[in-house]
């Protein structure tokens, strides 16, 4: 037993100092970007089974705090509305540390539109899930260590980070050169056939359309 609690104590220490916080550097490059609305609804938010309780009016508070300190930092020429549905949440209830240790997670859908054009700019909404980082707390679980109020602020801050992140990824929607695409990757593939039964041989059906990528982040 006691060596079980030097073992746990030693990683606490060795991973305290993981949790970061990029809030006092300078914001990353997003063009013309300024915050217009930022709204988050939580009509069809879902609580997973194992979880703490959490109030609608708490979650929409939370990530639209952590929104405005991450994007509220832009002061480009145009504005840009940003709207989040929150789509389900865990927040870990204390449990048996290092057996039983559930992770605090949020998911949630996001959309952008170009306010004075009115315009959606993204077809679909963008499905991100973030979860806890590993830290000395997070180790032995939040739910022992964290208040419910303290894992929401954690995930709002990951999700507000994620959402930047995906905004990163298009900065054509922001007056930017879009990011280059990477060339398809040439197959060469080795074949019997003569060359005009190759070219006679039917293209293989279209895929199905994709379905909205979800991105994890953990933080």
């Amino acid at each position: 037993m006691r060596f079980l609690r030097s073992a746990v104590l030693l990683g606490v220490l060795a991973l305290a100092g993981c949790q970061t916080n990029d809030l006092a550097e300078p914001p990353v490059p997003l063009g013309d970007f300024a915050l217009g609305h930022n709204i988050v609804v939580t009509s069809n938010m879902q609580k997973v089974p194992i979880s703490r309780d959490a109030t609608p009016e708490a979650w929409e508070a939370a990530l639209e705090k952590a929104m405005e300190d991450r994007f509220g930092r832009y002061d480009g020429a145009k504005l840009y509305n940003i709207g989040i549905s929150i789509d389900a949440f865990a927040l870990a209830p204390p449990g048996v540390p290092l057996v039983l240790n559930p992770k605090s997670a949020l998911g949630i859908t996001v959309t952008i539109w170009d306010d004075a054009a009115q315009k959606k700019l993204n077809d679909e909404g963008k499905q991100i899930i973030v979860m806890e980082k590993m830290s000395g707390e997070t180790m032995v679980g939040s739910g022992l260590t964290k208040s419910a109020a303290e894992q929401m602020e954690t995930l709002s801050y990951n999700a507000a980070k994620a959402v930047e992140g995906w905004l990163l990824e298009n900065p054509q929607w922001f007056g930017l050169p879009a990011l280059a695409t990477a060339p398809a990757a040439q197959v060469t593939t080795f074949n019997s056939k003569p060359a005009a039964a190759v070219a006679a041989t039917p293209a293989p059906a279209p895929a199905p359309a994709s379905v909205p990528a979800v991105v994890t982040v953990t933080e």
